[in-house]
C-alpha cells in the first residue's frame, strides 16, 4: 500500500483529503506545520507528499527545500489557495512534483497522484540518472492564473536550471521576452549578460556581424575589430527574437555554431568558443517554413530541445482582470496618475474584445484610457477600442443588396458627394458607381 503525508493547517482540509485518499486504499499520514511535517517525513519516508504553501510557522516552499535536501528524489505535490507565478517557479525549480490549486478538483488531484507514483515506478527500474535590470524583469511580470499560464510557469521552472536551447512560440504580444528574460534571471547564470538580437530588424549582412562580430577591414565601414552577441553573451542568454526571419544562408552558419560551440568572425581566421544559452522566439509556423523550403528542418530541432507555446489572449481571458490590475499600477507609475477604478460593464468590454494584439494591444488601450480619463475611473469612451456603438453588421438580417444600398449610401456621404473619391474607396469605376445611384435612388 502506497503511503501519503498531508502537510496542512486546515483541519478541515486534512480530514476531507484523508478520507479521500483512505478510500483510493491509501496509507494516510497528517502534519499540521511545517516541522511536524518535515519531522514526520524523516521519521516515515512517505512514497508521496501533500504539501500547503502557506502553513503557520514556515512556508510550504522552505518545507519543500529541506525535505528534498534530505531526500532528493521525494515527491511532491503543492497546493495551494494562492496562485502566483514566482511561487510556482520556486516550486517546480525546487523539485516539486506538481502544483494544485485550491479548491482542490479531486479527478486532478488523482490523476497527479497516479502519475507520480508512474514516474517512481520508471526511476525505480532505470540504473542509471542523466546527471534590464533584473529587478524590472522579475518572474512576476508575466501575469496570469490561467491553466495555460500555469504550465508556462512550470515550464519555465522546469527549465531555468538547465542550459539547453529553447524555442518559444506565440502570437505578437505574448510576451515570449518575457519568457525569455524570466528563465534567464531564474538560472544559475542571472548575472551574466542577457542579450537581445531582433533577427527581422537587421539586413543579412548585418546579422551575420552581430552575432559573430568582425575583424577590421573585413567590410567598408569595418574600421575596428568588434564584439559579436555571442561573445558579449558569455555564459549568459543569446535571446533570437524572429528567428523565422533568419536567411537560408545564416541558418547554415547558426546551426554550425550550435553543433560545435565555436565561431569565426566576420573576415577573421581565428577559432572562439561560446557558452551562450539560445533562446529563440518566432510568431511564424516554422514547420510551414520548413516545407516551403524556408527553415532548415536540423536548425528548426536544435534550436527546440524545449518549446514553450504562448496562448495568445483571447484563449485565456479569466487572466484580463489580473493583467489590467497589473498594467494600470504599471501605467500609474509611468505617467504619474491615479485611475485605477474601472466599472464592471467596462471590465465586461475587456473581456469580450478579442485583443488580436495581445496583452501589448490591451497595454496601448488601458495607456490611453488613463491618459484620457477625467477623474480616477477609466470610462468606454476612454478606450480605443470599439464599445458596440459602431457595428460592423446591422443588427437586423437584411439581404444583400440592401447592404450594398446602405454601404453606398455610407461612403457617399463619407466623402461628401465627391464620387471620384467614392468610387476609388468601393473600387469600381465612375460608371458603375453612377448606374448604382440611379438603380438604388441615393442621394448625393
Amino acid at each position: 500500500m502506497k503511503s501519503i503525508l498531508i502537510i496542512d493547517d486546515d483541519p478541515l482540509i486534512r480530514k476531507t483529503l484523508s478520507s479521500h485518499l483512505s478510500k483510493v486504499d491509501y496509507e494516510v499520514s497528517m502534519a499540521e506545520d511545517g516541522e511536524e511535517g518535515i519531522q514526520s517525513y524523516e521519521e516515515s519516508v512517505p512514497d508521496l507528499t501533500i504539501l500547503d504553501i502557506r502553513l503557520p510557522d514556515m512556508s510550504g516552499i522552505e518545507v519543500l527545500s529541506r525535505i528534498k535536501e534530505k531526500d532528493k528524489n521525494a515527491s511532491i505535490i503543492i497546493m495551494t489557495a494562492y496562485d502566483d507565478m514566482k511561487t510556482t517557479v520556486d516550486a517546480i525549480k525546487l523539485g516539486a512534483f506538481e502544483y494544485l490549486v485550491k479548491p482542490l478538483d479531486y479527478v486532478e488531484l488523482d490523476l497527479t497522484i497516479k502519475k507520480a507514483f508512474q514516474m517512481q515506478s520508471l526511476e525505480d527500474k532505470v540504473s542509471y540518472l542523466v546527471e534590464e535590470q533584473q529587478k524590472e524583469y522579475t518572474i512576476d511580470n508575466i501575469i496570469g492564473r490561467s491553466q495555460q499560464i500555469r504550465e508556462v510557469f512550470k515550464l519555465i521552472g522546469s527549465v531555468a536550471n538547465t542550459r539547453t536551447n529553447i524555442l518559444i512560440q506565440g502570437e505578437s504580444g505574448t510576451g515570449k521576452e518575457l519568457v525569455a528574460k524570466a528563465i534567464h534571471f531564474h538560472s544559475p547564470y542571472n548575472r551574466e549578460p542577457f542579450i537581445v538580437i531582433n533577427c527581422s530588424a537587421i539586413s543579412d549582412t548585418l546579422l551575420e556581424s552581430e552575432l559573430f562580430g568582425h575583424v577590421k577591414g573585413a567590410f567598408t565601414d569595418a574600421v575596428c575589430e568588434t564584439k559579436g552577441k555571442f561573445e558579449i553573451a558569455g555564459k549568459g542568454t543569446l535571446f533570437l527574437d524572429e528567428v523565422g526571419d533568419v536567411s537560408p544562408n545564416l541558418q547554415s552558419k547558426l546551426l554550425r555554431v550550435i553543433e560545435t560551440r565555436d565561431f569565426m568572425k566576420v573576415g577573421g581566421e581565428k577559432v572562439l568558443k561560446t557558452e551562450a544559452r539560445i533562446i529563440a522566439a518566432t510568431n511564424q509556423d516554422l514547420k510551414t517554413l520548413i516545407e516551403q523550403g524556408k527553415f532548415r528542418e536540423d536548425l528548426y530541432y536544435r534550436l527546440k530541445v524545449v518549446e514553450i507555446t504562448l496562448p495568445p489572449l483571447r484563449e485565456r481571458k479569466e487572466d484580463i482582470p489580473d493583467l489590467v490590475a497589473y498594467l494600470l499600477e504599471k501605467i500609474n507609475r509611468e505617467l504619474r496618475k491615479n485611475v485605477k477604478k474601472i466599472p464592471p460593464e467596462v471590465m465586461k468590454l475587456l473581456k469580450g474584445l478579442s485583443w488580436n494584439g495581445n496583452v501589448r494591444e490591451l497595454e496601448n488601450a488601458l495607456t490611453r484610457a488613463v491618459i484620457l480619463a477625467k477623474g480616477d475611473v477609466i470610462l468606454a469612451e476612454n478606450l480605443p477600442v470599439d464599445t458596440g456603438k459602431k457595428r460592423i453588421f446591422p443588427e437586423e438580417l437584411i439581404s444583400l443588396r440592401e447592404v450594398e444600398k446602405k454601404y453606398i449610401q455610407h461612403v457617399l456621404n463619407s466623402s461628401k458627394g465627391n464620387k471620384t473619391r467614392a468610387s476609388q474607396i468601393l473600387k469600381i469605376t465612375r460608371p458603375t458607381l453612377d448606374k448604382k445611384i440611379k438603380e438604388y435612388k441615393l442621394s448625393v
